[in-house]
This record gives C-alpha cells, sequence and structure tokens, in this order.
C-alpha cells in the first residue's frame, strides 16, 4: 500500500481529498497541516518527510488570499509561498518521493488579454497581473522547481496541476482575505440577516472558470492512476461565467437587493483556459456550478459557528 502525504490538509482542497479517501483504499494517507509540521522550517519539513517516508506527495499548503490580500500584502505573499514550496519539493527528493503533484492557480498566468485562451504552454509567456504579482512569481517557481527535478532525476515524476478558481465546503469564508465564491456566499448570508443590501465589489463583468472542490479532488486520483504521466495540466471546466451571474446564483438562495460598487478595482478581467489536454486525457464530468454553489451554501449555513471566516 503506498503512502500519500498530503501537505495543506486543513484547507479547502485537503478536505475534498478526506471526503472521498474511503473511495481510494490502495492508498495510506498522511495529512499534515500549520501545527502537525512548520513547512517554513525546512529542518522540520526534512524530519517529519523522512519519519513518514511518503511514496507520494500531494503538495496544496500555501499562503492565500482573494484579490484584496494579494494586493495589500504582496511580499508576504510572495517570500512565505517561496519558502513552503522549496522546502516540500526539496525534502521530497530527499526522502526518495518518486511523485509529487503540485497545486498552482490561473492566476500564475500573463496578464494579455490579447491571448483568446491559456494553455499549459503559456506560463511564463509575459508579467502576471500586478493584483496578483507576488503570489503568482511564487508559484511559477514552484513549477520551475517541479520542472528542474523530474529534468534533472529521471526517476522523479513532479508535476503541477492548474485549476482554475477554486470553491466548496471548508473553504475560506473571510469577507476580504476569502476568494470570490465564499466572500460572496457570506457577504450574501449577513446582508439576509441584517435586512441590508447585498454589495458586490467591482462591476461584475469579469469572467472566470470555477471548479468545485471534489472535482479536483476526483482528478487528482485519476491522474495518479497515470502512472506515467508527468506534465502540467489545467484543471478547468468549459464554461465561463461573470462574476456577476455567480452572485445572482447565490443570491438565489438569500433574496436580496444587489449592488454592484464599481468604484473597487475588478482585477483581471478575464482568465479564459484551454483545458483540452484534461480533455483529450480523461473523459470527466464536473459538477454543475449551480449544483455546487448551492452544496457550499448549505455546507455554510450548517457549519457558520466553526469554519473560517
Amino acid at each position: 500500500m503506498k503512502k500519500i502525504l498530503i501537505t495543506g490538509s486543513s484547507g479547502l482542497l485537503g478536505n475534498a481529498i478526506k471526503l472521498l479517501e474511503n473511495n481510494y483504499n490502495n492508498y495510506e494517507f498522511i495529512y499534515i497541516n500549520s501545527k502537525i509540521c512548520n513547512l517554513i522550517d525546512y529542518t522540520q519539513t526534512l524530519n517529519f518527510f523522512n519519519n513518514i517516508k511518503p511514496d507520494i506527495v500531494i503538495h496544496l499548503a500555501a499562503c492565500v488570499g482573494g484579490l484584496f490580500k494579494n494586493i495589500s500584502e504582496k511580499v508576504k505573499m510572495f517570500e512565505e509561498n517561496i519558502i513552503i514550496n522549496t522546502n516540500v519539493i526539496k525534502a521530497s527528493s530527499e526522502c526518495n518521493v518518486k511523485r509529487l503533484i503540485a497545486c498552482l492557480s490561473t492566476c500564475v498566468f500573463p496578464d494579455d488579454l490579447n491571448i483568446k485562451s491559456l494553455d499549459e504552454t503559456m506560463l511564463h509567456n509575459g508579467p502576471p497581473h500586478p493584483s496578483n504579482e507576488g503570489y503568482a512569481y511564487a508559484k511559477r517557481m514552484l513549477e520551475v522547481h517541479c520542472r528542474l527535478y523530474s529534468e534533472n532525476f529521471l526517476d522523479r515524476k513532479y508535476f503541477c496541476i492548474i485549476p482554475t478558481n477554486i470553491y466548496g465546503p471548508f473553504d475560506n469564508f473571510n469577507l476580504e482575505d476569502g476568494h470570490v465564491i465564499p466572500s460572496l456566499i457570506h457577504k450574501c448570508y449577513i446582508a439576509k440577516n441584517e435586512l441590508t443590501e447585498f454589495e458586490v465589489k467591482g462591476s461584475g463583468k469579469p469572467l472566470r472558470h470555477f471548479i468545485y472542490s471534489k472535482d479536483i479532488a476526483k482528478l487528482i486520483f485519476l491522474l495518479l492512476e497515470k502512472e506515467d504521466f508527468n506534465e502540467n495540466i489545467i484543471l478547468s471546466p468549459n464554461e465561463e461565467y461573470s462574476i456577476e451571474y455567480v452572485a445572482n446564483l447565490i443570491n438565489n438562495h438569500f433574496n436580496n437587493k444587489i449592488v454592484f460598487n464599481s468604484k473597487y478595482s475588478d482585477g483581471q478581467f478575464r482568465k479564459t483556459t484551454n483545458n483540452n489536454k484534461l480533455n483529450n486525457l480523461l473523459n470527466f464530468k464536473f459538477t454543475d456550478l449551480k449544483d455546487g454553489i448551492e452544496e457550499t451554501i448549505q455546507w455554510f449555513i450548517e457549519n457558520y459557528d466553526t469554519l473560517r471566516k
């Protein structure tokens, strides 16, 4: 039985994997978070990996936040992610881990509106959007680090998944630091309880792909089954939705009056991704956005007192 070590286990994707663990009895699952192992400390990281001796690492740990955290804390987003990623990749190789899947984000792509769709070859073809450059450049270096290990050590299969905007249960629903869907769910919930308007920052016009966290967990295990696969891959549904459409989907559950406040930045207008590699590799049916948002809202309401907010 192979041991899988999952970093960032208390986060959105780590918990999504936990929900599916019973479907994969051929693996022994080991989860770590910052309370168990401080990945910013290399000695502690290496000692932990040596004690566990994993066969596979799924690297999900990161210093993350929404648009406004990315803008206001660029240095922290860059430095902490560079250190965490370096320590995990290096410790994995030192402990002879043969397979590693690391998680990137579509924010790593260049901010070039002339590109009709982004594919895996374009990660370094120009600077990212200034609003998230600290986080984006750190994630780009994670891709470089994985690729260099795979090139220098032929028995290492280290590659990156590039999911689009992730949402689902166990997300961070903080109004300022959370990503768009969880933040909007929380804001809409408060507006309902306080009988106020549901204010959405920005015009609502930017377009995004959204992927349910459980879908990513399923895709990770499908990729692990393809033992020779060792390439960066975008994980994205075909459909692209505006923030306005998403806000209205959320508000269908709460029935507030919506106001779009255009004095706030929209960030990058669109990040259309090309998922041809995924579609050619796997025949996968994604969770419908409406269904995924409704499941997430139900989980949010049921766990409001204890969730991250």
